[in-house]
């Protein structure tokens, strides 16, 4: 059975996690994390993608970044993904593929759901046990987003800009998302909506993906896209 086409809009954010192929290790040493930051600033900058968030974990890397064009985000993959692992395999003497298949990917609603997901990602290394706190992880998005660093490969989302008018006030709005951690639903459901490569977001927002696209954004049944979902306005083609 043909897999699916991935759903991609421009201008619409995408939530990413990219896997190690056995599950075991894809960042060795401190210039692993920094040779991929390196190419992803490039390729991201190269391709047209504005990087929101991310995470670099031992075994596989979350993004939330929002593409000009609807090759932008799977040309960044893949040029990324082969340039890390030429390096990688030529670093540790090894051959073969490095990662797990193709990238899983969601579409993601930018109302509720990309606050949610710069959360989800930079909240990974806590949930893991790796640190106490996000700040006190070194390869992640949050010094950027919850302290002000600086950081050239971040560039922030509407939905952030929109926590204060200054980058104080935005940081410290930010911070207070940070005290209590991901709802397990929540969780679910961005896990479910990633790995299934479905639309992320609430039933008005997956229709008009649906009727955009003319494929399915969620598990079920496969048909016609939900056209009673939308109003008027959006049948006439106004946006997501």
């Amino acid at each position: 059975m043909p897999r699916r086409a991935r759903l991609s809009l421009p201008g619409i954010p995408w939530h990413i996690i990219q896997r190690d192929n056995d599950r075991s290790v894809c960042f060795r040493a401190e210039e692993d994390y920094r040779f991929y930051l390196h190419y992803l600033h490039e390729f991201a900058v190269k391709f047209g993608c504005a990087l929101h968030a991310y995470v670099l974990m031992t075994n596989h890397v979350h993004l939330l970044l929002t593409p000009k064009q609807k090759d932008s985000a799977a040309l960044l993959m893949k040029h990324l993904g082969q340039r890390y692992v030429q390096y990688f395999n030529r670093t540790y003497r090894r051959t073969g593929t490095l990662w797990e298949g193709r990238f899983r990917s969601c579409l993601t609603q930018s109302e509720d759901y990309v606050l949610a997901c710069y959360r989800y990602i930079e909240l990974n290394p806590v949930r893991a046990a790796m640190v106490m706190r996000p700040e006190d992880y070194r390869w992640s998005s949050y010094a950027a987003n919850g302290l002000g660093r600086p950081n050239v490969l971040i560039t922030p989302h509407a939905q952030y800009l929109g926590l204060g008018l200054t980058p104080a006030e935005r940081c410290a709005h930010y911070r207070q998302l940070f005290r209590a951690h991901v709802e397990e639903a929540l969780l679910d459901e961005i896990r479910a909506a990633t790995n299934g490569n479905y639309a992320l977001g609430n039933a008005r927002f997956q229709a008009k993906v649906e009727a955009k696209l003319g494929q399915r954004a969620v598990r079920g049944v496969a048909g016609r896209p939900r056209a009673a979902a939308l109003d008027t306005d959006e049948r006439q083609g106004k946006l997501l």
